[in-house]
Protein backbone atom coordinates (compact mmCIF):
# COMPACT_ATOMS: atom_id res chain seq x y z
CA UNK A 1 0.00 0.00 0.00
CA UNK A 2 1.54 3.54 -0.84
CA UNK A 3 1.49 6.63 1.72
CA UNK A 4 -1.08 7.98 0.54
CA UNK A 5 -3.15 4.98 0.59
CA UNK A 6 -2.21 4.09 3.70
CA UNK A 7 -2.81 8.14 4.91
CA UNK A 8 -6.49 7.78 3.34
CA UNK A 9 -7.06 4.49 4.86
CA UNK A 10 -6.79 5.81 8.03
CA UNK A 11 -8.55 9.09 6.75
CA UNK A 12 -12.28 9.94 7.84
CA UNK A 13 -12.65 12.88 9.53
CA UNK A 14 -16.68 13.01 11.26
CA UNK A 15 -16.60 16.54 10.85
CA UNK A 16 -15.08 17.38 7.49
CA UNK A 17 -17.00 21.24 6.63
CA UNK A 18 -16.07 22.33 10.00
CA UNK A 19 -12.67 20.87 9.50
CA UNK A 20 -12.43 22.61 6.49
CA UNK A 21 -13.74 25.92 7.98
CA UNK A 22 -11.20 25.93 10.61
CA UNK A 23 -8.25 25.62 8.34
CA UNK A 24 -9.63 28.33 6.24
CA UNK A 25 -9.92 31.10 9.56
CA UNK A 26 -6.07 30.06 9.84
CA UNK A 27 -5.38 30.55 6.12
CA UNK A 28 -7.30 34.24 7.41
CA UNK A 29 -4.76 34.74 9.81
CA UNK A 30 -1.87 34.21 6.95
CA UNK A 31 -3.38 36.69 4.34
CA UNK A 32 -4.08 39.40 7.35
CA UNK A 33 -0.86 39.11 8.82
CA UNK A 34 0.58 39.75 5.49
CA UNK A 35 -1.42 42.58 4.11
CA UNK A 36 -2.68 43.97 7.33
CA UNK A 37 0.74 46.40 8.07
CA UNK A 38 1.82 47.63 4.33
CA UNK A 39 -0.90 50.58 4.36
CA UNK A 40 0.30 51.77 8.17
CA UNK A 41 4.07 52.00 7.19
CA UNK A 42 3.44 55.55 6.95
CA UNK A 43 1.67 55.65 10.32
CA UNK A 44 4.63 53.82 11.98
CA UNK A 45 7.68 56.12 10.69
CA UNK A 46 5.67 59.03 12.00
CA UNK A 47 4.39 57.49 15.57
CA UNK A 48 7.89 55.66 15.95
CA UNK A 49 9.90 58.96 14.79
CA UNK A 50 11.32 56.18 12.04
CA UNK A 51 11.96 56.82 8.52
CA UNK A 52 10.56 55.21 5.63
CA UNK A 53 13.16 53.46 4.35
CA UNK A 54 13.65 52.07 8.42
CA UNK A 55 10.06 51.05 9.04
CA UNK A 56 10.07 49.17 5.65
CA UNK A 57 11.75 46.35 7.51
CA UNK A 58 8.92 45.64 9.08
CA UNK A 59 8.04 43.81 6.12
CA UNK A 60 11.59 43.06 5.04
CA UNK A 61 12.40 40.87 7.90
CA UNK A 62 8.71 39.28 7.84
CA UNK A 63 9.43 37.85 4.06
CA UNK A 64 13.20 36.89 5.22
CA UNK A 65 11.62 35.12 8.42
CA UNK A 66 8.88 33.54 6.22
CA UNK A 67 11.93 32.26 3.35
CA UNK A 68 13.99 30.92 5.97
CA UNK A 69 11.58 28.99 8.53
CA UNK A 70 8.77 27.78 6.22
CA UNK A 71 10.73 25.05 4.18
CA UNK A 72 11.76 23.19 8.05
CA UNK A 73 8.46 24.19 9.50
CA UNK A 74 7.02 22.49 7.07
CA UNK A 75 9.41 19.05 6.94
CA UNK A 76 8.51 19.15 10.83
CA UNK A 77 4.28 18.62 9.83
CA UNK A 78 5.45 16.10 7.30
CA UNK A 79 7.68 14.38 10.57
CA UNK A 80 5.62 14.99 13.55
CA UNK A 81 1.84 15.53 15.03
CA UNK A 82 0.63 18.05 12.44
CA UNK A 83 -1.55 19.74 14.46
CA UNK A 84 1.04 20.12 17.22
CA UNK A 85 3.45 21.87 15.18
CA UNK A 86 0.83 23.98 14.07
CA UNK A 87 -0.44 25.01 17.58
CA UNK A 88 3.74 25.87 18.02
CA UNK A 89 3.36 27.67 14.63
CA UNK A 90 0.41 30.12 15.96
CA UNK A 91 1.91 30.20 19.75
CA UNK A 92 4.92 32.18 17.81
CA UNK A 93 2.73 34.26 16.02
CA UNK A 94 0.72 35.02 18.92
CA UNK A 95 3.92 36.36 20.76
CA UNK A 96 5.02 38.35 18.16
CA UNK A 97 1.15 40.24 17.79
CA UNK A 98 1.84 40.70 21.64
CA UNK A 99 5.11 42.32 21.15
CA UNK A 100 4.03 44.48 18.24
CA UNK A 101 0.83 45.29 20.06
CA UNK A 102 2.83 46.64 23.34
CA UNK A 103 6.12 48.04 22.03
CA UNK A 104 6.85 51.53 21.10
CA UNK A 105 10.74 50.18 19.48
CA UNK A 106 11.58 49.75 16.37
CA UNK A 107 14.15 47.15 16.73
CA UNK A 108 11.64 45.17 19.34
CA UNK A 109 8.68 45.76 16.35
CA UNK A 110 10.93 43.92 13.88
CA UNK A 111 11.26 41.05 15.76
CA UNK A 112 7.89 41.19 16.43
CA UNK A 113 7.71 40.89 12.58
CA UNK A 114 10.05 38.29 12.27
CA UNK A 115 8.16 36.04 14.79
CA UNK A 116 5.11 36.64 12.77
CA UNK A 117 6.98 35.77 9.77
CA UNK A 118 6.40 32.07 10.81
CA UNK A 119 2.29 32.25 9.77
CA UNK A 120 3.61 31.64 6.41
CA UNK A 121 3.83 27.84 6.87
CA UNK A 122 0.27 27.69 8.16
CA UNK A 123 -0.88 27.23 4.60
CA UNK A 124 1.09 24.36 3.81
CA UNK A 125 0.76 22.76 7.27
CA UNK A 126 -2.93 22.96 6.65
CA UNK A 127 -2.71 21.42 3.36
CA UNK A 128 -1.13 18.71 4.59
CA UNK A 129 -3.83 18.24 7.21
CA UNK A 130 -6.75 18.23 4.73
CA UNK A 131 -4.70 15.40 2.47
CA UNK A 132 -4.00 13.82 5.90
CA UNK A 133 -7.91 13.82 7.06
CA UNK A 134 -10.17 13.76 4.18
CA UNK A 135 -10.46 11.71 1.14
CA UNK A 136 -8.72 12.25 -1.80
CA UNK A 137 -12.56 12.80 -3.84
CA UNK A 138 -12.74 15.99 -1.07
CA UNK A 139 -9.75 17.05 -1.26
CA UNK A 140 -9.61 18.95 -4.14
CA UNK A 141 -12.85 21.41 -2.83
CA UNK A 142 -11.25 21.55 0.48
CA UNK A 143 -8.22 22.73 -1.21
CA UNK A 144 -9.91 25.40 -2.78
CA UNK A 145 -11.32 26.90 0.24
CA UNK A 146 -8.49 26.83 1.53
CA UNK A 147 -6.96 28.87 -0.96
CA UNK A 148 -9.68 31.00 -1.45
CA UNK A 149 -9.49 32.21 2.03
CA UNK A 150 -5.91 33.42 1.79
CA UNK A 151 -7.05 35.29 -1.27
CA UNK A 152 -10.08 36.80 0.36
CA UNK A 153 -7.89 37.59 3.69
CA UNK A 154 -5.58 39.73 2.17
CA UNK A 155 -8.61 41.98 0.72
CA UNK A 156 -10.79 41.65 3.88
CA UNK A 157 -7.07 42.46 5.71
CA UNK A 158 -6.82 45.83 3.91
CA UNK A 159 -10.53 46.69 4.59
CA UNK A 160 -10.27 45.99 8.54
CA UNK A 161 -6.90 48.31 8.62
CA UNK A 162 -8.48 50.59 6.89
CA UNK A 163 -11.27 50.72 9.64
CA UNK A 164 -9.08 50.68 12.46
CA UNK A 165 -6.95 53.30 11.02
CA UNK A 166 -9.73 56.40 10.81
CA UNK A 167 -9.00 59.71 12.30
CA UNK A 168 -5.67 59.40 14.08
CA UNK A 169 -5.15 56.11 15.56
CA UNK A 170 -2.02 54.59 16.50
CA UNK A 171 -0.81 51.58 14.39
CA UNK A 172 -0.83 49.32 17.71
CA UNK A 173 -4.51 48.79 17.13
CA UNK A 174 -3.64 46.73 13.68
CA UNK A 175 -1.59 44.41 16.11
CA UNK A 176 -4.05 44.05 18.64
CA UNK A 177 -6.63 42.66 16.02
CA UNK A 178 -4.20 40.12 14.97
CA UNK A 179 -3.58 39.15 18.75
CA UNK A 180 -7.11 38.83 19.82
CA UNK A 181 -7.30 36.86 15.97
CA UNK A 182 -4.37 34.52 16.44
CA UNK A 183 -5.90 33.52 20.17
CA UNK A 184 -9.43 32.95 18.86
CA UNK A 185 -7.77 30.75 15.93
CA UNK A 186 -5.60 28.97 18.56
CA UNK A 187 -8.75 28.28 20.62
CA UNK A 188 -10.39 26.67 17.30
CA UNK A 189 -7.48 24.56 16.62
CA UNK A 190 -7.41 23.32 19.71
CA UNK A 191 -10.96 22.41 19.88
CA UNK A 192 -11.48 21.07 15.91
CA UNK A 193 -8.30 19.55 14.73
CA UNK A 194 -7.88 15.74 15.74
CA UNK A 195 -5.13 14.82 17.55
CA UNK A 196 -2.84 12.21 15.15
CA UNK A 197 0.54 10.26 16.25
CA UNK A 198 3.35 11.05 13.67
CA UNK A 199 2.78 9.51 10.46
CA UNK A 200 6.26 9.57 9.02
CA UNK A 201 9.34 8.38 9.72
CA UNK A 202 12.42 10.24 8.91
CA UNK A 203 15.04 12.93 10.55
CA UNK A 204 15.25 16.43 10.54
CA UNK A 205 18.43 17.48 7.59
CA UNK A 206 19.56 20.53 9.92
CA UNK A 207 22.47 21.76 7.61
CA UNK A 208 20.10 21.69 4.42
CA UNK A 209 17.90 23.63 6.91
CA UNK A 210 20.45 26.28 7.56
CA UNK A 211 21.67 26.45 4.19
CA UNK A 212 18.40 26.61 2.54
CA UNK A 213 17.56 29.59 4.67
CA UNK A 214 20.71 31.56 4.13
CA UNK A 215 20.76 31.14 0.61
CA UNK A 216 17.14 32.51 0.07
CA UNK A 217 17.33 35.10 2.82
CA UNK A 218 20.12 36.56 1.38
CA UNK A 219 18.88 36.56 -2.21
CA UNK A 220 15.57 38.49 -1.17
CA UNK A 221 17.34 40.51 0.92
CA UNK A 222 18.95 41.82 -2.57
CA UNK A 223 15.84 41.63 -4.27
CA UNK A 224 14.22 43.93 -1.52
CA UNK A 225 16.31 46.11 -0.67
CA UNK A 226 18.53 46.48 -4.42
CA UNK A 227 15.77 49.97 -4.78
CA UNK A 228 17.41 51.92 -1.64
CA UNK A 229 21.40 50.56 -2.11
CA UNK A 230 20.91 50.39 -5.42
CA UNK A 231 20.59 47.60 -7.63
CA UNK A 232 24.51 48.12 -9.26
CA UNK A 233 25.84 48.75 -5.15
CA UNK A 234 28.18 46.12 -3.88
CA UNK A 235 25.78 45.30 -1.23
CA UNK A 236 22.85 44.48 -3.52
CA UNK A 237 25.47 42.33 -5.59
CA UNK A 238 26.98 40.76 -3.01
CA UNK A 239 23.82 39.78 -0.96
CA UNK A 240 22.40 38.40 -4.21
CA UNK A 241 25.80 36.25 -5.24
CA UNK A 242 26.44 34.77 -1.60
CA UNK A 243 22.52 33.64 -1.72
CA UNK A 244 23.26 32.41 -5.32
CA UNK A 245 26.33 30.50 -4.15
CA UNK A 246 24.68 29.23 -0.54
CA UNK A 247 21.71 27.91 -2.35
CA UNK A 248 24.50 26.15 -5.02
CA UNK A 249 26.20 24.22 -2.22
CA UNK A 250 23.00 23.31 -0.80
CA UNK A 251 21.57 21.85 -3.62
CA UNK A 252 24.83 19.89 -3.73
CA UNK A 253 24.25 19.00 -0.12
CA UNK A 254 20.85 17.64 -0.61
CA UNK A 255 22.02 15.81 -3.37
CA UNK A 256 23.84 13.52 -1.34
CA UNK A 257 22.04 13.68 1.65
CA UNK A 258 20.89 10.20 3.17
CA UNK A 259 17.62 11.76 4.27
CA UNK A 260 17.79 15.71 2.57
CA UNK A 261 15.42 18.34 4.00
CA UNK A 262 13.79 18.56 0.42
CA UNK A 263 14.33 15.98 -2.37
CA UNK A 264 16.22 17.26 -4.94
CA UNK A 265 14.83 14.91 -7.46
CA UNK A 266 11.19 16.06 -6.41
CA UNK A 267 12.02 19.71 -7.15
CA UNK A 268 13.91 18.99 -10.69
CA UNK A 269 11.14 16.89 -11.57
CA UNK A 270 9.36 18.54 -14.68
CA UNK A 271 5.82 19.09 -13.19
CA UNK A 272 7.38 20.22 -9.98
CA UNK A 273 9.55 22.72 -11.69
CA UNK A 274 7.12 23.89 -14.06
CA UNK A 275 4.88 24.45 -11.40
CA UNK A 276 7.21 26.33 -8.90
CA UNK A 277 7.97 28.48 -11.68
CA UNK A 278 4.55 29.63 -12.26
CA UNK A 279 3.79 30.08 -9.05
CA UNK A 280 6.32 33.12 -8.68
CA UNK A 281 4.74 34.72 -12.01
CA UNK A 282 0.81 34.15 -10.18
CA UNK A 283 2.59 35.84 -6.86
CA UNK A 284 4.20 38.83 -8.75
CA UNK A 285 1.15 39.56 -10.51
CA UNK A 286 -0.60 39.52 -6.95
CA UNK A 287 1.46 42.01 -5.66
CA UNK A 288 0.99 43.93 -9.51
CA UNK A 289 -2.56 43.70 -8.92
CA UNK A 290 -2.31 45.05 -4.90
CA UNK A 291 0.09 47.46 -4.92
CA UNK A 292 -0.60 49.38 -8.83
CA UNK A 293 -4.02 49.07 -7.70
CA UNK A 294 -4.04 50.73 -4.50
CA UNK A 295 -1.61 53.39 -5.55
CA UNK A 296 -3.64 54.38 -8.95
CA UNK A 297 -6.79 54.87 -7.09
CA UNK A 298 -5.00 56.57 -4.14
CA UNK A 299 -3.54 59.29 -6.75
CA UNK A 300 -4.58 62.22 -6.18
CA UNK A 301 -7.19 64.39 -8.72
CA UNK A 302 -4.09 66.76 -9.60
CA UNK A 303 -2.02 63.92 -11.04
CA UNK A 304 -4.00 63.64 -14.26
CA UNK A 305 -5.30 60.09 -13.16
CA UNK A 306 -6.80 58.25 -10.48
CA UNK A 307 -9.67 58.70 -7.73
CA UNK A 308 -7.85 60.45 -4.70
CA UNK A 309 -9.33 57.49 -2.32
CA UNK A 310 -8.41 57.19 0.93
CA UNK A 311 -6.70 53.45 2.08
CA UNK A 312 -10.33 53.05 4.01
CA UNK A 313 -12.36 54.18 0.23
CA UNK A 314 -9.73 52.36 -2.00
CA UNK A 315 -10.07 49.00 0.07
CA UNK A 316 -13.90 48.86 0.57
CA UNK A 317 -14.79 50.21 -3.10
CA UNK A 318 -12.10 49.18 -5.40
CA UNK A 319 -10.32 46.28 -3.90
CA UNK A 320 -13.29 44.20 -1.40
CA UNK A 321 -14.89 43.49 -4.65
CA UNK A 322 -12.25 41.47 -6.50
CA UNK A 323 -11.47 39.95 -2.56
CA UNK A 324 -15.12 38.87 -2.68
CA UNK A 325 -14.87 37.84 -6.58
CA UNK A 326 -11.88 35.87 -5.92
CA UNK A 327 -13.10 33.72 -2.61
CA UNK A 328 -16.16 32.62 -4.48
CA UNK A 329 -14.44 32.05 -8.02
CA UNK A 330 -12.07 29.81 -5.50
CA UNK A 331 -14.50 28.00 -3.71
CA UNK A 332 -16.23 26.78 -6.69
CA UNK A 333 -12.73 26.33 -8.27
CA UNK A 334 -13.09 23.24 -6.17
CA UNK A 335 -15.46 21.50 -8.17
CA UNK A 336 -13.87 22.15 -11.39
CA UNK A 337 -10.55 21.02 -10.45
CA UNK A 338 -12.05 17.73 -9.85
CA UNK A 339 -13.85 17.20 -13.28
CA UNK A 340 -11.79 19.20 -15.67
CA UNK A 341 -8.58 19.10 -13.88
CA UNK A 342 -6.05 21.48 -12.02
CA UNK A 343 -4.04 22.10 -15.28
CA UNK A 344 -7.25 23.20 -17.22
CA UNK A 345 -8.34 25.39 -14.42
CA UNK A 346 -5.42 27.50 -14.04
CA UNK A 347 -4.94 28.05 -17.69
CA UNK A 348 -8.91 29.22 -17.66
CA UNK A 349 -7.73 31.46 -14.89
CA UNK A 350 -4.87 32.62 -16.35
CA UNK A 351 -6.47 33.92 -19.35
CA UNK A 352 -8.98 35.96 -16.99
CA UNK A 353 -5.89 37.63 -15.35
CA UNK A 354 -4.70 38.46 -18.77
CA UNK A 355 -7.62 40.27 -19.73
CA UNK A 356 -7.83 42.06 -16.79
CA UNK A 357 -4.31 43.27 -16.42
CA UNK A 358 -4.73 44.14 -20.26
CA UNK A 359 -8.20 46.35 -19.20
CA UNK A 360 -5.97 47.85 -16.44
CA UNK A 361 -3.36 49.34 -18.83
CA UNK A 362 -5.55 50.61 -21.11
CA UNK A 363 -9.05 51.61 -19.81
CA UNK A 364 -8.79 52.74 -16.05
CA UNK A 365 -10.29 56.18 -16.33
CA UNK A 366 -13.88 55.08 -14.71
CA UNK A 367 -14.23 53.16 -11.10
CA UNK A 368 -16.68 50.76 -13.11
CA UNK A 369 -13.45 50.07 -15.59
CA UNK A 370 -10.91 49.76 -12.27
CA UNK A 371 -13.11 47.59 -10.19
CA UNK A 372 -14.64 44.65 -13.33
CA UNK A 373 -10.52 44.46 -14.11
CA UNK A 374 -10.11 43.73 -10.46
CA UNK A 375 -12.29 41.21 -10.23
CA UNK A 376 -11.01 39.44 -13.47
CA UNK A 377 -7.48 39.67 -11.76
CA UNK A 378 -8.25 38.75 -8.37
CA UNK A 379 -10.40 35.53 -9.88
CA UNK A 380 -7.35 34.56 -11.78
CA UNK A 381 -5.31 35.03 -8.86
CA UNK A 382 -7.29 32.74 -6.59
CA UNK A 383 -7.86 30.11 -9.23
CA UNK A 384 -3.88 29.76 -9.16
CA UNK A 385 -3.89 29.75 -5.71
CA UNK A 386 -5.90 26.58 -5.92
CA UNK A 387 -5.13 24.95 -8.64
CA UNK A 388 -1.28 25.37 -7.96
CA UNK A 389 -0.91 23.32 -4.43
CA UNK A 390 -3.26 20.70 -6.57
CA UNK A 391 -0.66 20.07 -9.17
CA UNK A 392 1.79 19.70 -6.13
CA UNK A 393 0.11 17.54 -4.21
CA UNK A 394 -0.83 15.51 -7.15
CA UNK A 395 3.05 15.09 -7.94
CA UNK A 396 4.10 13.85 -4.42
CA UNK A 397 3.93 11.20 -1.66
CA UNK A 398 1.91 11.98 1.19
CA UNK A 399 4.90 12.21 3.58
CA UNK A 400 6.04 15.32 1.46
CA UNK A 401 3.50 17.36 1.53
CA UNK A 402 4.32 19.45 3.91
CA UNK A 403 7.71 20.37 2.87
CA UNK A 404 6.64 20.54 -1.14
CA UNK A 405 4.15 22.68 -0.23
CA UNK A 406 5.99 25.27 1.61
CA UNK A 407 8.20 25.28 -1.13
CA UNK A 408 5.57 26.23 -3.42
CA UNK A 409 4.55 29.04 -0.95
CA UNK A 410 8.04 30.04 -1.35
CA UNK A 411 7.99 30.69 -4.61
CA UNK A 412 5.16 32.65 -4.40
CA UNK A 413 6.88 35.09 -1.84
CA UNK A 414 9.97 35.30 -4.27
CA UNK A 415 7.63 36.32 -6.69
CA UNK A 416 5.96 38.45 -4.93
CA UNK A 417 9.06 39.84 -3.49
CA UNK A 418 9.80 40.43 -7.44
CA UNK A 419 7.10 42.48 -8.29
CA UNK A 420 7.06 44.20 -5.10
CA UNK A 421 10.82 45.89 -6.23
CA UNK A 422 9.88 46.56 -9.28
CA UNK A 423 7.05 48.39 -8.71
CA UNK A 424 8.81 50.10 -6.38
CA UNK A 425 10.88 51.46 -9.26
CA UNK A 426 8.62 52.33 -10.93
CA UNK A 427 6.39 54.41 -8.73
CA UNK A 428 9.71 55.97 -7.44
CA UNK A 429 9.56 57.93 -11.29
CA UNK A 430 8.21 61.79 -10.37
CA UNK A 431 6.79 63.78 -13.34
CA UNK A 432 5.47 67.14 -11.64
CA UNK A 433 5.92 65.42 -7.88
CA UNK A 434 3.33 62.61 -9.13
CA UNK A 435 4.07 59.21 -10.44
CA UNK A 436 3.88 59.33 -14.25
CA UNK A 437 0.59 57.39 -15.18
CA UNK A 438 3.31 55.61 -17.46
CA UNK A 439 4.53 53.82 -14.71
CA UNK A 440 0.59 52.45 -13.88
CA UNK A 441 0.06 51.36 -17.35
CA UNK A 442 3.69 48.88 -17.29
CA UNK A 443 2.75 47.78 -13.71
CA UNK A 444 -0.44 46.27 -15.33
CA UNK A 445 1.34 45.14 -18.76
CA UNK A 446 3.72 43.54 -16.69
CA UNK A 447 0.70 41.89 -14.70
CA UNK A 448 -0.71 40.90 -17.71
CA UNK A 449 3.04 39.36 -19.31
CA UNK A 450 3.51 37.77 -15.78
CA UNK A 451 0.18 35.88 -16.27
CA UNK A 452 0.24 35.17 -20.47
CA UNK A 453 3.77 33.32 -19.54
CA UNK A 454 2.26 30.85 -15.98
CA UNK A 455 -0.62 29.93 -18.65
CA UNK A 456 2.29 29.03 -21.42
CA UNK A 457 4.22 27.22 -18.36
CA UNK A 458 1.42 24.89 -17.41
CA UNK A 459 0.27 23.96 -20.54
CA UNK A 460 3.94 22.76 -21.34
CA UNK A 461 3.74 21.00 -18.17
CA UNK A 462 3.01 17.25 -18.59
CA UNK A 463 3.45 15.03 -15.50
CA UNK A 464 3.95 11.42 -15.73
CA UNK A 465 1.03 9.48 -15.66
CA UNK A 466 0.98 7.23 -12.53
CA UNK A 467 -0.43 4.01 -11.36
CA UNK A 468 -4.22 4.85 -10.67
CA UNK A 469 -4.65 2.74 -8.45
CA UNK A 470 -2.27 3.95 -5.89
CA UNK A 471 -4.09 7.75 -6.26
CA UNK A 472 -7.36 5.95 -5.48
CA UNK A 473 -9.19 8.81 -7.85
CA UNK A 474 -12.19 7.87 -8.59
CA UNK A 475 -13.37 10.37 -11.52
CA UNK A 476 -11.68 9.72 -14.41
CA UNK A 477 -12.64 12.50 -16.56
CA UNK A 478 -10.29 14.59 -14.05
CA UNK A 479 -7.49 11.77 -14.74
CA UNK A 480 -7.74 12.06 -18.45
CA UNK A 481 -7.79 16.27 -18.14
CA UNK A 482 -4.91 16.29 -15.65
CA UNK A 483 -2.54 14.48 -16.89
CA UNK A 484 -3.62 13.47 -20.29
Amino acid sequence: MSDLQATHAGAGYHRPGLLVATLSVVALTVAVLQTGVVPVLGVMARQLHASPVDVSWAVTANLLAAAATTPLIGRLADLYSKKGVLLAVLGIVLAGSLLAALTSSLPLLIIARVLQGASYSLYPIGVSILREELPTDRLMRAMAVLSGSLGFGGGMGLVVTGLLMRGDAGYHRVFWLTTVFTLLVIIAVVAVLPTRPRSSEGTVDWAGAAGLALGLSAVLLAITQGHGWGWVSACTIGCLAAGLAVLSAWWWWERRSPHPLVSTAMLSRRPILLTNLATILVGMGLYFAFLGLTDFVQAPAGSGYGFGATVLGASVVFLLPGALAGFVTAVASGRYIDRFGARAVLMVGAGAGVLGFVLLAVLHHQPWQVILAGVLANAYISLAYGALPALVVREVDAGETGVATSMNAIARTVGSSIAAAIVAVLLGRSDHGHTPESSFTVIFALGAITAAAAMLLIAITRPKLRDTSTEDVTDSRAMNHEWG
